[in-house]
C-alpha cells in the first residue's frame, strides 16, 4: 500500500511540476543561461565547447550533436531512444548526476524550479541550426 501511495504521490508531483514549467520566461532564461556559457553555446554562431552546443536540444534525442564526443552513459541513453523532453531536461537541470550518473557535466544543478522553467523556455526558442523559431 505504501508503494502505491508513494508512486501516486510521485506521479502527481511530476504532473504539477511539468505543468508549472510550461510558464517559463525565455528572457529570464537567457540570463540564467549565463551560468552555462562557460561550457555551452546557443545561436547561429554556436560551437561546441567543453559541452556541446545546445541548439535544438529541446525535443532532440540524446547525443544529437554529431561532432561532439559524448560520455558512454549518455550514448547508452541515446541507444535506448531517450529524448531531451521537458521532463528529462527538468530532472537533468535540477540534478545532472541523477539522470546521467557517469556523465561529464560538472555543474551541480539549478535549485529554483522557475529558473529551470525559464532556461527550458530559452533553449526551446532555438532550431538545430541556431536560428530562433
Amino acid at each position: 500500500m505504501k508503494a502505491i501511495s508513494g508512486a501516486l504521490l510521485s506521479l502527481s508531483l511530476a504532473f504539477v511540476a511539468t505543468s508549472a514549467f510550461a510558464d517559463g520566461d525565455p528572457e529570464k532564461g537567457e540570463r540564467v543561461f549565463r551560468k552555462c556559457q562557460a561550457c555551452h553555446a546557443v545561436g547561429e554562431d554556436a560551437r561546441n565547447k567543453v559541452g556541446p552546443a545546445l541548439n535544438g536540444v529541446v525535443g532532440a534525442e540524446w547525443g544529437h550533436v554529431n561532432d561532439y564526443r559524448y560520455s558512454k552513459s549518455l550514448l547508452e541513453g541515446k541507444e535506448e531512444g531517450r529524448v531531451w523532453d521537458e521532463e528529462t531536461l527538468t530532472a537533468y537541470l535540477r540534478k545532472p548526476r541523477d539522470v546521467i550518473p557517469r556523465g561529464r557535466m560538472a555543474f551541480a544543478g539549478l535549485r529554483k524550479d522557475q529558473e529551470i522553467a525559464d532556461i527550458i523556455a530559452y533553449l526551446g526558442q532555438f532550431n538545430e541550426d541556431g536560428t530562433k523559431k
